[in-house]
């Protein structure tokens, strides 16, 4: 009788436990976007702004820089990347081999990012999974940024400045009528600040998202330090 009973609830836990797996496996599944990298098939833009003597400073502690980006030239934020996202999670690489970008394009964009392996990078990674060619990408790239002011205190930065992430956000809210603190969000790397995200409608509308938030800074402080040539 004991063994009886030993083996039925040996059976009993071996069912439950296929039960919760095949439940994991379920929630697994749709956790995943069924559209992952359908080109053209997304929710919405991050607009991605980096803080260029961040990054520069960054480079330079690893040993190397971008000639463009940390040459002379100062520059303050500069575009990053505008990134295809879903509601959770998001396509990548939706194109293998990218189809070949042409240099021309990566000539007219060094104004906004002024490194041509970024360029190339993002529209691999990223464009590729907008649904756009080349030349209609970095023009919506464009048109993204054109419709973000950067607030006054950032233009001209010639000393160090100590910053808390969500005073940056409410700079950002104040000199962008309609951007909310539901859209914006601010990611660092160690002490500094690295970059301001935003997300945009597909017609490049200010909109709420959860997705920016997941790699917020969570840092009270975080240091700008002075664009270059300041």
């Amino acid at each position: 009788m004991f063994h009886s009973r030993l083996r039925s609830l040996s059976r009993l836990m071996i069912s439950l436990t296929l039960v919760a797996g095949l439940a994991t496996l379920a929630g697994g599944a749709k956790a995943q976007d069924k559209r992952q990298n359908a080109p053209g098939e997304f929710d919405f833009y991050v607009l991605s702004l980096s803080w260029s003597p961040s990054f520069c400073e960054e480079a330079a502690e690893r040993g190397g820089r971008s000639q463009i980006q940390c040459g002379g030239r100062p520059y303050a934020f500069v575009v990053h990347g505008l990134w295809p996202q879903y509601e959770n999670g998001f396509p990548e690489y939706c194109q293998r081999p990218a189809p070949r970008l042409n240099r021309n394009i990566v000539s007219s964009m060094l104004d906004l990012m002024p490194a041509p392996g970024l360029i190339f990078n993002e529209w691999d990674k990223h464009g590729t999974c907008s649904g756009l060619e080349g030349r209609s990408y970095f023009e919506m790239i464009r048109k993204a940024r054109a419709a973000i002011k950067i607030p006054a205190e950032y233009l001209d930065l010639s000393q160090p400045k100590t910053v808390a992430p969500a005073d940056v956000e409410e700079a950002f809210i104040k000199a962008n009528p309609g951007l909310s603190n539901a859209a914006v969000s601010v990611t660092c790397n160690r002490t500094r600040l690295s970059e301001v995200r935003i997300c945009l409608s597909k017609d490049l509308q200010f909109r709420a998202c959860d997705e920016i938030e997941r790699r917020a800074c969570r840092r009270d402080q975080v240091t700008m330090p002075p664009i270059r040539g300041g």
